[in-house]
């Protein structure tokens, strides 16, 4: 693979525009809470855990969360040491026992005798569980102390108690954590904190996934037969390629903010790539003699997790959710889990219903044959259910009834709705307008069935994810050794490559800056000439794929619209909320394709004019606030929820409305400059017709 060209010379990308006065009151905090939380050394983990004690409710639910959570370990173990030592196997499938002794207690073994005939192997897996019990008994004591002084600097420095916690929401926290730093210096590096800070922070080594899905090094892409090229990415190869290039301490990072020495100088790739090597073989090694208790354990959760929901259920597995790859792929740059799962929750129907206008033809005749015997045989049961009870209780007459329940709910998610109408182009782009991402390949091809197989891949069916987890401990390994180690020096260059030191947060991705001037995407932008100065530097190694950066600059600036960002951002941001407005003042978009606004919006014309010329003439720093919100209040009919007058932070309706708008012209501008690229002249096409 061609090296990237170096960044280690970028500067600061944010400087001096990363901070501002917000003139708020500062608050006054004791002397002794002060000291507590002064200069505090890891600030990653901090924030991290400030966000996460907002998003599980308060101490309260995080500790019954964690003691559930170890008494379900408890007592999934003890069934299981029950199962294989504790229960009398003879008597409990003796005919006698069935006919006088119904009583299925009588069939536990006494705790004595079965410590007294406890086999060497039982002593082992006991020696096991207890030693994984008390490990988890130390991580959750751990959490649950780190967590308590979470509580302490919620109710003392931000003066928010765990009862008034679901009240706020994010923003207004992080607002007031903000304003806590100009009290406290958490960070003494830099006295103001930005919103962007504190995103760096909390999703550093998220950012860095993102940039590596982004520039296609992860996750690994293997070719199946039958089944064509699959992309595999599960929990289990998640938290190996965490350990691999964050956790371990032979990581490239030699803490959570600091990317090592060695790893920035290009004379030392190399020698980091055959270190990264060693880390990927130790780790393949690893997982190839941890592979029977993984997969073990494994099993015994699915059977003790889903069991119960097969039962009751089991059409639930033939529904589609965004795969782990999905979410990943669609994340922006600096954005927040619950930011990520809005989206995502938002594109489910129109995605649900793109995946349902497809149908395989022989695929749906097996379906209603299946569908019809099961129920055939569901129907006789029933009728003679119903003239005889007793019959429910004859042998494997119950599981015989679940599996044709199970066999017809699978069944009927194969057979399509008669009623729907094919349209599947206007149904990517209804689910473009959420997940905010669309290959350019993906233009105009979304009938197809390989458009259709790609969107698979980010939205598959539960079993599908199901069984990959279920077989990770199998292929992990295969992975590490055949995908991992072979692109070791990529990985090294891509960290000196796209690493940039920040003051005040540390070493952090370079495309998280969203610098579109150093990663931006020409195809993203409006021509050069109008661009200026500000036009990106075009160089297909620097540059983030399908206009992530562009995206996702505009995303933060919606969801966090009191951050100031440099003046070539700003510009840009300004210059397609611009262009977002004008297109939807446009009466043709309300039948467009994207379907953004709805009749409502063109109510008053003349309004939408005067409001047009007013942003125009506004002044850059005005204008940029403007247009922010310019979207939700086209005719003026305000889109913005009645309470948001009280609200701090982004209206939600707000947000969601010039990210649409803006999705939808960043994509008209790609697909107009792919289109300018990719087609050719008259004289090229038909050169029957220049001849002379």
């Amino acid at each position: 693979m061609t090296n990237y060209a170096s960044l280690n010379e970028t500067p600061d990308f944010y400087g001096e525009y990363g901070t501002g006065e917000y003139g708020i009151p500062h608050q006054h905090v004791s002397e002794p809470t002060r000291s507590q939380w002064n200069h505090i050394e890891d600030l990653d983990s901090f924030f991290t855990r400030v966000y996460k004690y907002h998003q599980k409710h308060g101490f309260k639910c995080i500790a019954l969360k964690e003691v559930i959570d170890l008494h379900q370990f408890a007592f999934i173990s003890g069934v299981l040491f029950t199962m294989f030592f504790g229960i009398n196997y003879a008597l409990l499938f003796s005919p006698q026992t069935r006919i006088n002794d119904r009583w299925i207690f009588s069939v536990l073994i006494p705790f004595d005798d079965v410590m007294r005939d406890l086999p060497f192997w039982g002593w082992l897996l006991l020696l096991f569980l207890s030693i994984i019990f008390v490990l988890n008994l130390i991580r959750k004591l751990y959490a649950l102390v780190m967590y308590w002084d979470i509580k302490q600097f919620y109710n003392q420095a931000l003066a928010i108690d765990d009862a008034d916690l679901d009240n706020l929401t994010w923003h207004e926290v992080q607002k007031k954590l903000i304003h806590a730093q100009l009290d406290l210096q958490m960070c003494i590096h830099k006295r103001e904190l930005t919103e962007l800070d504190i995103y760096h922070r909390i999703l550093r080594q998220t950012n860095y996934l993102v940039a590596l899905v982004n520039k296609r090094l992860l996750p690994p892409r293997m070719y199946v037969p039958f089944l064509g090229e699959l992309v595999y990415w599960t929990k289990n190869l998640r938290l190996n390629i965490m350990i691999l290039f964050f956790w371990s301490p032979w990581s490239p990072f030699e803490n959570p903010w600091h990317l090592r020495e060695e790893y920035k100088r290009p004379g030392y790739r190399e020698k980091m790539a055959k270190e990264l090597g060693r880390q990927v073989l130790w780790l393949f090694f690893i997982n190839l003699l941890a592979f029977p208790l993984i997969f073990i354990g494994q099993l015994i959760f699915y059977f003790f997790n889903y069991c119960e929901q097969v039962r009751r259920e089991p059409g639930k597995f033939g529904i589609r959710y965004w795969s782990h790859y999905g979410q990943l792929y669609f994340r922006h740059f600096n954005e927040l889990d619950h930011e990520l799962y809005a989206r995502l929750s938002r594109a489910y129907k129109p995605a649900t219903k793109y995946m349902g206008s497809f149908s395989c033809p022989s695929l749906v005749i097996l379906a209603e044959h299946f569908t019809f015997m099961c129920s055939s045989i569901l129907a006789i049961f029933l009728i003679l259910g119903s003239l005889d009870n007793d019959i429910f209780y004859w042998d494997q007459v119950l599981t015989m009834l679940a599996i044709l329940t199970g066999t017809i709910g699978v069944a009927k998610n194969f057979i399509p709705d008669e009623t729907l109408i094919w349209c599947p182009e206007q149904l990517l782009e209804a689910v473009v307008l959420h997940t905010h991402y669309l290959p350019g390949v993906w233009q105009g091809f979304a009938h197809t069935a390989k458009v259709h197989a790609n969107v698979q891949q980010l939205f598959q069916f539960r079993f599908a994810a199901i069984l990959e987890e279920f077989v990770s401990p199998i292929v992990v390994p295969y992975i590490l050794i055949r995908h991992i180690y072979p692109r070791t020096l990529d990985y090294v260059d891509f960290f000196r490559n796209f690493t940039v030191s920040v003051v005040g947060v540390g070493d952090v991705c370079s495309f998280a800056q969203m610098d579109i001037r150093k990663h931006g995407n020409p195809d993203w932008h409006a021509d050069s000439e109008e661009a200026g100065d500000n036009a990106p530097q075009a160089n297909q190694y620097t540059q983030a794929e399908d206009g992530k950066v562009e995206l996702s600059l505009m995303h933060f600036t919606a969801t966090n619209p009191n951050w100031q960002p440099p003046p070539e951002a700003m510009e840009f941001v300004e210059n397609v909320n611009l262009e977002s407005h004008r297109v939807l003042l446009n009466d043709d978009v309300v039948n467009g394709p994207f379907g953004v606004v709805s009749d409502t919006d063109f109510l008053n014309p003349i309004k939408q004019e005067q409001e047009s010329i007013q942003s125009i003439s506004m002044p850059a720093r005005m204008r940029s606030s403007y247009m922010r919100g310019s979207l939700t209040g086209l005719g003026g009919i305000s889109r913005q929820s009645i309470f948001s007058q009280q609200a701090e932070g982004p209206d939600i309706f707000s947000s969601i409305e010039n990210m649409r708008g803006s999705t939808m012209v960043l994509h008209n501008r790609h697909a107009m400059r792919q289109s300018i690229r990719v087609v050719q002249s008259a004289e090229e096409t038909t050169p029957l017709l220049f001849r002379k």
